[in-house]
């Protein structure tokens, strides 16, 4: 049968040129988490690893943060925004049904008129859009695609609630992603565990809340079942980073980093010991200071890492993310 449609080409492959990312100037300590619930600060160290982490003030818009940082990651890449031929947002605090974020970002960034769209992946989400991200690279649809993952989680924490209150701040972190020589960004291996999706939710649809009186019910809010995600992302995202660390062809030996979404350090520590994970590597801890923000972590992350010099330019990172629905979504790239 001869074809009749002509073959899409875009370049070999695809890498991280450049990195960026923005926190809120208001840094939130555990001193003041503990004004609305009944906890201590070694408790919320000792649980999460957290000791301080970011909120947004009202001019620190979803977009605003999302510029911000991807202002940062343009120029990391040695790009203009005219330059961006696609611009990819993930994103689960963006209020708004439609349109999507992305597109204000694209125009207020002098973009022209890429395509732009918003992900809903929770913490996954970043992954998700790096994964596109090289899709459109080597199938040739863009050359450039901007990358963001961007939160306000702060709107959708509930102060009061013992279990969450303390993990969530906010912030944004972008990529820019574009052609390569060489293999840059493995094999991403994803996923979704509908069955388990109850286990990180909003707590209420917003038809329910319009359908209300304010007095009578509380602002929808981000809850989780905390035991169940922690044995959820202990044992089985070590599984699926693995897998993510074979189909690219690499040992824990050879990694220079690890970059996994910034849940929890606990979680964190699970996965070094299960990957056996060598002391030579280094591995993102921003949660500390940053708190869990959702699909912006692991930019923020990455971010941080190579801005200590913690981590260089070159060298070879497992960046996993993995959230609400339950999804994930794991990768070995070379760092920009």
């Amino acid at each position: 049968m001869t074809a009749k449609i002509k073959p899409s080409k875009g370049a070999p492959y695809a890498r991280i040129l450049g990195v960026g990312g923005y926190r809120p100037t208001r840094v939130v300590p555990n001193e003041e988490i503990l004004k609305y619930i009944d906890s201590s600060d070694e408790w919320i160290r000792t649980r999460s690893g957290i000791s301080t982490r970011h909120w947004a003030n009202p001019q620190e818009t979803v977009a605003e943060m999302s510029i911000e940082a991807a202002g940062k990651a343009i120029a990391d890449a040695g790009l203009t925004a005219e330059d961006v031929d696609a611009v990819l947002v993930a994103t689960v605090s963006h209020f708004k049904q439609t349109p999507a974020i992305a597109t204000e970002i694209a125009h207020r960034l002098g973009a022209g008129k890429p395509p732009a769209f918003d992900i809903s992946a929770g913490c996954a989400g970043f992954t998700y859009g790096l994964t596109l991200a090289k899709g459109m690279v080597t199938e040739g649809s863009a050359k450039y695609v901007l990358v963001i993952g961007v939160e306000r989680l702060s709107d959708l924490t509930d102060k009061e609630d013992r279990a969450t209150a303390f993990l969530f701040g906010d912030g944004a972190g972008a990529v820019v992603v574009g052609p390569s020589e060489v293999p840059a960004i493995g094999p991403t291996v994803w996923g979704s565990e509908g069955d388990k999706a109850e286990t990180i939710k909003q707590t209420l649809p917003w038809d329910v809340y319009r359908a209300a009186s304010p007095e009578d019910i509380r602002f929808p809010a981000i809850t989780q079942e905390g035991q169940a995600v922690f044995r959820w992302a202990v044992y089985e995202m070590a599984k699926v980073a693995q897998e993510a660390l074979d189909a690219a062809g690499i040992t824990a030996d050879e990694l220079d980093a690890f970059i996994p979404h910034q849940a929890n350090m606990r979680i964190i520590d699970s996965m070094i010991k299960a990957l056996k994970l060598p002391e030579h590597v280094a591995v993102a801890r921003d949660i500390e200071t940053t708190g869990n923000t959702s699909s912006a972590s692991i930019p923020l992350a990455m971010e941080r890492l190579l801005a200590t010099g913690q981590a260089k330019s070159g060298d070879t990172a497992l960046v996993i993310g993995f959230g609400a629905g339950l999804v994930y979504a794991a990768a070995v790239v070379t760092l920009p």
